[in-house]
């Protein structure tokens, strides 16, 4: 049994799932804002990931991501690129503060390796996550340029909000995050707020697409990505049905979408097994984490089927491993992200999957493979 297995075992499976991951994540922002230990983090853990690769106009570091969920408001970037990701997507965030749905909230589905969440948008909103990312963007300016993650802001709906008026909240929001993000990313697909996922008809999305990018072109006059506008990308559900993702690809190629993430958690509680699916079955939520890797893994190939070339992929959803990684990239993703599988194997898991990935493409490279 490894350290961390043994740290988790012991310490964080006793404990509720949510105060686990609290717990955790000021640890880290601690240590890493301790003089000479933050150093020593990023020399241990991330050592050997660099890997650049350009997309969206942008030069990310390495193809590896860590997903929205983790940090809701932008608090702790800085932090969290220790780990050696290569972008850290911050959110979702809301134009509203919102306390999220009631507690317990966050559930961890141990004999799966998946969690199940229904925290539904909890987060500061959008002026204070602004607030907290702008900090955050200064403080990453002192580490090494090869050191600096590229930063993804995903955007929701404020659940107070009626659908009819879900154009401007989405515009509102974009208005604060936009001169902040290397990216955007319109969230339409999670199920924890009532009539979200609704938003994803092509009718409801495709104004929705309009207005966050004509906000963020209103206040960004010099965006960091070469493509001349900040990009913008829309994370779609893994329960669509094929049809229903070809008609957003559609969307995406003819509204001038830069790219989609594929996918968010499933409300499909077959992917699930034994007593824990029993368990999940009597729970709301969405399910992320192993059991959604191969629903996300065909929603990726249908993608790149029908965009091709036009529109970059983010591909998310039960990566577990190095292996992972290559057969998301060989299906047609351009990077990749992950959430659930670092809280079950901790905070080595991102550096080592990127050191063996690396390590395999250069043994390649010099046999003379493909």
């Amino acid at each position: 049994m490894g350290v961390y297995s043994l740290i988790f075992k012991l310490f964080f499976a006793p404990m509720d799932a949510e105060r686990a991951h609290h717990v955790s994540f000021t640890a880290l922002k601690i240590l890493d804002s301790v003089p000479g230990l933050g150093r020593l983090l990023r020399l241990v853990l991330a050592r050997g990931t660099r890997d650049e690769v350009n997309v969206l106009g942008l030069r990310f570091p390495n193809r590896l991501g860590l997903a929205a969920g983790f940090d809701k408001n932008g608090e702790g970037i800085r932090a969290l690129s220790a780990l050696g990701f290569g972008h850290i997507e911050v959110g979702t965030i809301t134009a509203h503060s919102q306390p999220g749905n009631d507690k317990p909230r966050l559930f961890r589905l141990r004999n799966n390796i998946a969690l199940l969440n229904r925290m539904g948008f909890n987060n500061q909103g959008a002026r204070q996550a602004a607030f907290n990312i702008e900090g955050q963007r200064k403080s990453i300016a002192s580490l090494p340029a090869r050191q600096r993650p590229l930063i993804g802001i995903n955007i929701g709906k404020t659940k107070v909000v009626d659908a009819a008026d879900a154009v401007e909240d989405y515009a509102s929001s974009a208005r604060f995050c936009a001169p902040l993000a290397d990216y955007l990313v319109i969230n339409v697909s999670s199920p924890n707020t009532p009539g979200l996922r609704d938003l994803q008809s092509v009718s409801s999305l495709e104004p929705i697409i309009d207005a966050v990018r004509s906000a963020a072109a209103e206040v960004v006059a010099a965006p960091r990505s070469t493509l001349g506008h900040v990009p913008l990308l829309v994370k779609i559900a893994p329960d669509l049905s094929d049809e229903d993702v070809v008609e957003i690809c559609d969307l995406a190629m003819r509204s001038g979408v830069d790219g989609l993430i594929t996918t968010n958690t499933t409300i499909d509680r077959t992917v699930l097994s034994g007593r824990e699916a029993d368990f999940a079955r009597g729970q709301a939520g969405g399910i992320s984490g192993r059991p959604l890797a191969h629903r996300s893994l065909e929603v990726l190939r249908l993608v790149k089927a029908t965009v091709g070339e036009n529109l970059s992929i983010i591909s998310v959803g039960g990566i577990s491993d190095a292996n992972d990684i290559s057969a998301r990239l060989a299906a047609g993703a351009d990077l990749v992200q992950s959430y659930s599988e670092m809280i079950y194997s901790g905070p080595f898991w991102p550096g080592r999957i990127l050191r063996t990935r690396r390590a395999r493409t250069l043994l390649t490279r010099g046999t003379g493979g493909a």
